[in-house]
C-alpha cells in the first residue's frame, strides 16, 4: 500500500560508540512502525560480530535492520558505496513507510548519505593492498609520516590521528599524484526527503565506563576466538579496526593480553572522542541524553508532521 499522507523523513541517530544508539533507534523505529538502516562501517561485515558490537539477536528481532552482516570483509566498502546502498534502501522503504531510521557512528557514511560525496578516481586494488600491508607491518608512525611527506596539505588540515582517513588520503595521492583535498568541491546534493538528526551524548566519565564494560564483556563472550578465526585476513582493511588489531598483536606475542585489552579500551575512548568532534561540527544535530526516550520520540514526531 502506497503511503502519501505525510512527508518522507529519515531520522538519523548518531553519536559516539557505546552511548546507546541502538536502543534509541529501535524505540524510534517501533514508534513509527518502520525499519532501521545501520550507518556503521564495520557492522556491515558478516565476519565481524563481537568486536564491532553488532546489535544482539534479540535487538535484531525487534525491528528489521539493514546493512548489518550484509557484506563480506573481502568486498570493498566505503562511504560512496554506502551512499548508494542507503539511498536505494530508503527509496524502497518509502514505498510503504513515511519514516526510516538511520543509525550509526561512522560520520563520513552519514555525511555521504545526507549530502553526497565528491567524485574521487577509483583506486587500483594493488595500491590499496600494498598500503594496507605496509601500515599493518610498520604502524601508525609510518602512516602519519607517509601522508605528511606526500600530502602535507591534508595532513595539516585534517584529522591526522585517524588511520582510516590517513589510509584513504595516502592511496589517493599514490594513485593520482594529487592531494585528496583537490577532489573536494564542498557541494551538497539535494535529497528529495526530509532529514532529522538526533545526537546522543553522555558525560565523559559515564561514556568511558560504558566503553570499559563493553570491552570486558566482549572478551568474556569470545572476542579473542573471533580474532583468531580471522588471522588469515589480518591485512584486510576491515581488520584494521579497534578491537581486532590489538588482539592480533597479542596473538603474535608483541604485547600481553592485559596490555591488549587496555589498548582496546584506550583506542576506543580515542575513537569516541573523534566521533564527538566530528558530530559536534554539525549544527543540524539536536542533542539528547540516551535516557530521554520520550523527549526524542516527541521531538521526532513533531518534526515528521
Amino acid at each position: 500500500m502506497q503511503v502519501t499522507d505525510s512527508k518522507k523523513t529519515v531520522i538519523i541517530v548518531c553519536g559516539p560508540t557505546a552511548v546507546g544508539k541502538t536502543d534509541v533507534a529501535i524505540e524510534l523505529a517501533k514508534y513509527f512502525n518502520t525499519e532501521i538502516i545501520s550507518a556503521d562501517s564495520r557492522q556491515c561485515f558478516k565476519e565481524l560480530n563481537i568486536g564491532v558490537a553488532r546489535p544482539s539477536e534479540e535487538a535484531l528481532k525487534k525491528v528489521v535492520h539493514h546493512f548489518i552482516a550484509s557484506h563480506s570483509i573481502l568486498e570493498e566498502m566505503n562511504a560512496a558505496i554506502f551512499e548508494i546502498y542507503a539511498l536505494n534502501k530508503v527509496a524502497k522503504l518509502f514505498e510503504t513507510k513515511n519514516q526510516v531510521v538511520l543509525v550509526g557512528g561512522t560520520g563520513l557514511y552519514i555525511k555521504a548519505f545526507c549530502e553526497g560525496l565528491d567524485t574521487i578516481p577509483q583506486i587500483p586494488i594493488s595500491i590499496r593492498e600494498k598500503i594496507n600491508k605496509d601500515y599493518f607491518e610498520k604502524g601508525m608512525d609510518w602512516l602519519q609520516n607517509e601522508v605528511m611527506q606526500k600530502d602535507s596539505l591534508f595532513y595539516k588540515e585534517s584529522e591526522n590521528k585517524n588511520p582510516h582517513r590517513l589510509l584513504r588520503a595516502l592511496e589517493v595521492v599514490e594513485a593520482t599524484g594529487k592531494s585528496i583535498l583537490t577532489f573536494r568541491k564542498n557541494k551538497k546534493f539535494e535529497r528529495d526527503f526530509e532529514i532529522i538528526k538526533i545526537g546522543l551524548d553522555l558525560p565523559k566519565e559515564i561514556l568511558h565506563q560504558n566503553i570499559a564494560t563493553r570491552v570486558d564483556k566482549m572478551m568474556e563472550v569470545g572476542q579473542l576466538d573471533e580474532v583468531k578465526s580471522l588471522l588469515g585476513f589480518k591485512n584486510c582493511n576491515a581488520l584494521q579496526t579497534v578491537g581486532y588489531s590489538e588482539l592480533v598483536d597479542f596473538i603474535e606475542n608483541k604485547i600481553s593480553l592485559t596490555q591488549s585489552i587496555e589498548e582496546i579500551k584506550k583506542n576506543t575512548r580515542r575513537y569516541a572522542k573523534r566521533q564527538l568532534t566530528w558530530f559536534r561540527k554539525d549544527k543540524e544535530i539536536f542533542w539528547f541524553h540516551p535516557n530521554q526516550i520520550s523527549d526524542v520520540l516527541e521531538f521526532a514526531a513533531k518534526n515528521c508532521n
